[in-house]
This record gives C-alpha cells, sequence and structure tokens, in this order.
C-alpha cells in the first residue's frame, strides 16, 4: 500500500503517504487508499487527532499524477476531481483535528491536502503552491476555496495565477503555515498528543462551530455558535472538564 497508518495508544493516528520515488505524487490508488483510510479514522472512536505527513525528507505530497492527467477527458476529469474533493472533504470536516506536517514539497493536490487540516506545520524546507496553472488547468479539489479562506483573496489569486511556489518562510507570514519547525513530524505529534487530551466531543464540536465561518450567513453562524455551545452541557466530558477545573486536577474525558 503507498499509504502507511500507525495508530498510537495515545489516540493519536500518523497517516504518511509513501511514494518515495514519485516525490509521494498522488495517483488513482494511492488517492483512493487514503480518502479509505480516513474514512476509517473518522469512524474509529479511538482516534482522537490525525496527523499527515509524507514518508522520507523530500515530499509532503508532489501534486497529482500528470502521467495519469494526461489521458482524462472530462466526464474522467470530473470523476478525478470528485475522488479529490471526497479526500480533502474527511479531512476538513472529520470529527477530529487534522494536522498537516508539511516535510518537503506540497504542491498542487498536495498543498490542497495540507489545506484541508485543521492545521499546518512546515519544516524549513517546504515549498507549497499551486502550479496548476502552468498546464493550462486550477486547482480542482478545493484549492481556489481553501487557499482564498486561508490566506485571502489576493494572495490565493496571486499564488494560483502565477502558479509559483511559497518557501516556509512566505507560507508563515502569509498565514498559509501555524508555525515552521524541524522536525516537522515531532512538532506535528507534540501538538496532537495535547489535543488528543483534551475532550474529543468538545474538539469535534468547535471544529464544526468554526467551519461554519467558511461560508452562509455570519449572524446564523454566531447563532448556531450558540446552540453548539450549549448543547455541550448536556455531555459528562463538560461537567467533567468544569469539575476538574474547579478541583484543580486534570480531567479524565471519554468523549461522552
Amino acid at each position: 500500500m503507498s499509504i502507511d497508518v500507525r495508530r498510537a495508544g495515545d489516540g493519536v493516528a500518523t497517516v504518511t503517504i509513501d511514494r518515495q520515488d514519485a516525490l509521494n505524487a498522488l495517483d488513482v490508488e494511492t488517492l483512493t487508499q487514503l480518502r479509505d483510510v480516513l474514512n476509517d479514522l473518522e469512524a474509529d472512536e479511538t482516534v482522537r487527532v490525525v496527523v499527515l505527513t509524507g514518508a522520507g525528507d523530500r515530499a509532503f505530497a508532489a501534486g497529482a499524477d500528470i502521467k495519469y492527467m494526461r489521458g482524462l477527458d472530462v466526464d474522467a476529469a470530473k470523476a478525478w476531481g470528485a475522488l479529490g474533493h471526497e479526500t480533502t472533504r474527511l479531512l476538513e470536516a472529520m470529527p477530529q483535528p487534522t494536522i498537516a506536517a508539511i516535510n518537503g514539497f506540497a504542491l498542487g493536490g498536495g498543498c490542497e491536502l495540507a489545506l484541508a487540516c485543521d492545521i499546518r506545520y512546515a519544516s524549513a524546507r517546504a515549498q507549497i503552491g499551486q502550479p496548476e496553472i502552468d498546464l493550462g488547468i486550477i486547482p480542482g479539489w478545493g484549492g481556489t476555496q481553501r487557499l482564498a479562506r486561508i490566506s485571502g483573496v489576493g494572495v490565493a489569486k496571486e499564488l494560483i495565477f502565477t502558479g509559483r511556489s511559497v518557501d516556509a518562510e512566505e507560507a508563515l507570514r502569509i498565514g498559509l503555515v501555524n508555525a515552521v519547525a524541524d522536525p516537522v513530524l515531532d512538532q506535528a505529534l507534540a501538538t496532537a498528543r495535547a489535543l488528543a487530551a483534551k475532550s474529543p466531543t468538545a474538539l469535534a464540536t468547535a471544529k464544526r462551530a468554526i467551519n461554519l465561518a467558511l461560508g452562509a450567513n455570519h449572524g446564523d453562524n454566531l447563532e448556531a455558535e450558540t446552540v453548539l455551545f450549549g448543547e455541550l452541557f448536556s455531555t459528562a466530558d463538560a461537567r467533567e472538564g468544569i469539575n476538574a477545573f474547579i478541583e484543580k486536577r486534570e480531567p479524565r474525558f471519554t468523549g461522552r
């Protein structure tokens, strides 16, 4: 398999794209495996945080398989785009926080996978971008939307129109990544373990509420946040968290 999954006893699952001979580029088999793995993790209550990275020290994912795309007609291209959207939607919407450890090239579809994650950390050697314009196409797995929402419309247009990639320092400056760290996987795992100790119910609800800010009406979103906030007070985790704070002890969350 081109996707390696490691579940740790601390609730962290590390998903590694492993096609090092192709700079972890995404062909149909690899992307399908990734989608299926994420589907399984989404349903696994023992998994509290998902970390996504690439094998080796050269690439997170260098993009989609261009040789495969060369033979696509319109219908096949739409199906390829739909597979990418299924995968990125899982990263964006699954209840568990998702963290990208960008250890090298994250271009095209690789950039789009990272954009779909909740938190992004980059190695100092990372190169991130959407070069599709140089192929006469555009990002097709959510890049036009997520890059604009994360870094702003002006930044998204400049990067997508020109197709240029940015280094880690620029990515941090434009808000494309949360931090630059080496070893980047260590940083991602440290954050993942910290999140895994928190209430999975509260994290899932927070993720759902924050994602509402990406669309719809701001006033409706604020009302929805109020509803979600209130509903958490029916959970055992909320009671445990509040009680533990008052009792000056570490909380023991169960996801209930």
